[in-house]
């Protein structure tokens, strides 16, 4: 299967994989043909790329990182408890807070043992969703990138279920920021984003009352919008003032903010939001963070079609570990011309590298 741009010129193509809400329930079955009613209604719903079937890599394998009982486990987890978090803002029941806390940390427990034990690159793209509520899988999202980055750097258990907890918490402030604020498709008034950078503050003071929650777990909320060089909100504190764990999820949360099907615009492809972090390492993300999740994460995903630096065009077939960004590929085109599929392992051949993506589809 291959990863392409959701267009009209699709419709008599089958659905290569599944399409989900955010609570894991399929919308649209794998080997669906697409018409012109149905591309129409996945743009409606922002979804820009999807998987589709292609007799010249149909026997593509796409993994998500945790399975897809944990994935619905957790996203239900997260929206109850923020909503139990809002619903408690005043501190008036901290026994109901403090169990909620106690809950998402079995929740981090399982995810973390789940990454562990997987031998691929963390690659969210390998389902679609469309999400009812941007904040609960965006909080999913950013604790696997932020746990991927943290095993990488060699923490030790207990310091992944801190950091974890910090990432799965880092936005419960917006719990207390007017939805049509959140959901804005226009750009944010002056006080509109006065009113978004409070959720920073919000989320600190109430995670810093809660017994099972640590400081540090605390300041992640506090700090994941702080940058290197004092830019950031809601105190522009600098480089070695802020946490490590908050640069950490600082980068985790730019990811897949960028990456990831919102309202007001696009998603980008992996490759495109590293681009956005590097354009900051060292100004405004730590760049040892960087290298490290480069190293976890798939930067060009599975099924996607990728151009050389030699005139040929293939499709990303397979992984190599810590080497996101030299993938083995099925060469499909010599200089425009079809040729027999063959594979090249961009690990071994040095002088050939990826210098685009092309998510447009002829069909043959």
């Amino acid at each position: 299967m291959r990863l392409v741009e959701t267009s009209l010129s699709l419709s008599s193509t089958y659905l290569g994989k599944a399409i989900y809400n955010n609570k894991g329930q399929i919308l649209l079955n794998e080997g669906v043909q697409l018409d012109t009613r149905l591309l129409q209604r996945l743009i409606g719903m922002n979804i820009h790329y999807i998987y589709i079937q292609d007799n010249k890599t149909e026997d593509l394998k796409l993994h998500y990182p945790i399975s897809m009982k944990l994935r619905r486990k957790a996203i239900t987890s997260i929206q109850k408890h923020f909503d139990e978090f809002e619903s408690n803002r005043q501190f008036s029941n901290v026994l109901v807070l403090e169990k909620a806390a106690k809950s998402l940390i079995k929740i981090i427990r399982e995810i973390q043992a789940e990454i562990k034990d997987s031998q691929d690159l963390l690659a969210l793209l390998s389902d679609v969703y469309t999400y009812d509520h941007y904040i609960f899988t965006h909080s999913l999202n950013v604790t696997m990138y932020s746990l991927a980055i943290g095993m990488k750097l060699n923490l030790r258990d207990y310091e992944l279920e801190t950091l974890g907890l910090g990432a799965i918490l880092h936005d419960v402030g917006k719990v207390k920021i007017p939805e049509e604020i959140l959901m804005k498709p226009e750009r944010l008034t002056d006080e509109e984003f006065f009113q978004v950078k409070k959720h920073t503050v919000e989320g600190f003071e109430l995670l810093r009352n809660i017994p099972s929650v640590t400081l540090i777990a605390a300041h992640c909320a506090y700090q994941h919008h702080e940058r290197l060089n004092g830019s950031g909100y809601p105190r522009g504190i600098k480089a070695n003032e802020i946490h490590p764990f908050g640069k950490i999820i600082a980068v985790a949360d730019v990811f897949d903010a960028v990456t990831s099907n919102r309202i007001y615009r696009q998603a980008m492809l992996p490759h495109e939001g590293l681009e956005i972090l590097y354009s900051g390492s060292g100004t405004l993300y730590d760049q040892k963070t960087i290298e490290v999740f480069r190293q976890a994460v798939a930067v060009y995903p599975i099924g996607i079609t990728v151009v050389l630096n030699d005139g040929r065009k293939g499709v990303v077939c397979k992984q190599n570990i810590g080497l996101s960004d030299r993938p083995v590929v099925r060469v499909l085109e010599e200089n425009g011309i079809e040729v027999d599929p063959y594979e090249i392992d961009l690990k071994t051949l040095l002088d050939v590298m990826i210098t685009a993506c092309d998510t447009t589809f002829k069909k043959s």
